[in-house]
């Protein structure tokens, strides 16, 4: 990893080929850092993806069995109907 032509630290610019040694190397810690930082934000939203694919799955496999449940519960059966009077002539 090679810097950049400039580093900027609290709103100060500094040109990278005037740092000492010692501040170069911390220059290409911090972004060996900020890469890394990068990677893991990448995973936290590929697990946040999943994870609310998951949570998705879990609702329906709920709603699904609530469902699945209800179509099973046997009916009350219904009482006969009373026969109509019949029609005085």
């Amino acid at each position: 990893m090679s810097l950049p032509q400039y580093i900027t630290i609290n709103g100060t610019s500094y040109a990278s080929e005037k740092l000492s040694d010692v501040a170069k190397m911390q220059a290409m810690n911090v972004q060996v850092v900020d890469a890394e930082l990068a990677r893991l934000q990448q995973q936290v939203a590929i697990a946040q993806t999943a994870r609310n694919a998951y949570i998705a799955a879990l609702i329906e496999a709920v709603k699904g069995k609530d469902a699945a449940a209800v179509a099973e519960k046997p009916k009350k059966p219904r009482a006969p109907r009373k026969p109509k009077a019949a029609a005085a002539a």
